[in-house]
């Protein structure tokens, strides 16, 4: 793929991948502009519902202007009908890669926790529920601004079904307790993403762990995270918040 040019986008590398797509890095060679390309996996290609989930990402984002959530350019296919979405670039890493070096400072998780669950909540307010939010999925500028992406799991509201009912869609330490038990779910669920996002932010360590998937969704459904040590700075005010965006109950 590296190399070539499909439409007006000539691909330069490959930057990351997902359950959803591959994303790389490329030349808009019209608008002379840097921009990321996300591709559906090519064994999904002929599957309709990854299909429909995945243009459904391009439209829930590309209806939602805030500049916490990632920008959104276009969509299209190749002539072998594997179908791309064209996101602009940002020059930077992920959440989870800051993480991987250690606990972020109270200060620094609350700035780029703020900056997301403002973007949630644009998202939320447009009937659009993430349904994946984990700290991959956050991208942080160079100039430490957070920018939401990966909308596949998203589902726009009052749309049909993609999913199956019962069958779960996210990545398993940070689901809800009503998203681990294949229930429908609202936007509460992604508060509660969230709140394993500030969890694992301020102490480097995930809220539910588990040796495999099994084990992490009986803890989410079932325990109570770890206190969060004192080393990590965290006022009780900020503690509480964390408690209530974990909480089992959505209500």
């Amino acid at each position: 793929m590296i190399g070539r040019t499909i439409s007006q986008y000539r691909i330069l590398d490959k930057i990351g991948e997902g359950g959803m797509g591959v994303v790389y890095r490329a030349e808009d060679t019209k608008l002379s502009r840097p921009v990321a390309l996300k591709f559906l996996p090519a064994p999904f290609t002929a599957e309709p519902a990854a299909r429909a989930r995945f243009v459904n990402e391009a439209r829930a984002v590309s209806g939602l202007n805030h500049s916490s959530i990632a920008v959104v350019h276009d969509i299209g296919e190749t002539p072998e009908g594997q179908m791309f979405i064209v996101m602009a670039y940002y020059d930077g890493g992920t959440l989870q890669d800051r993480i991987d070096r250690g606990p972020l400072p109270a200060a620094e998780s609350i700035r780029i926790v703020r900056q997301v669950a403002s973007g949630l909540a644009k998202a939320h307010a447009a009937g659009v529920i993430h349904r994946d939010v984990k700290p991959a999925n956050i991208l942080i500028t160079r100039d430490g601004e957070a920018r939401l992406t990966d909308f596949g799991l998203a589902r726009l509201a009052g749309t049909t079904r993609i999913t199956q009912a019962g069958s779960t869609m996210g990545t398993a330490q940070y689901m809800s307790p009503e998203q681990a038990r294949g229930e429908e779910v609202d936007q509460r669920s992604d508060i509660f993403s969230l709140g394993a996002v500030l969890y694992q932010a301020l102490t480097g360590q995930l809220p539910f762990p588990g040796e495999h998937g099994a084990a992490v969704l009986y803890n989410i459904v079932n325990t109570e995270p770890a206190p969060i040590p004192a080393s990590a700075g965290v006022p009780p005010a900020l503690a509480s918040i964390i408690g209530r965006m974990l909480a089992k109950r959505p209500e």
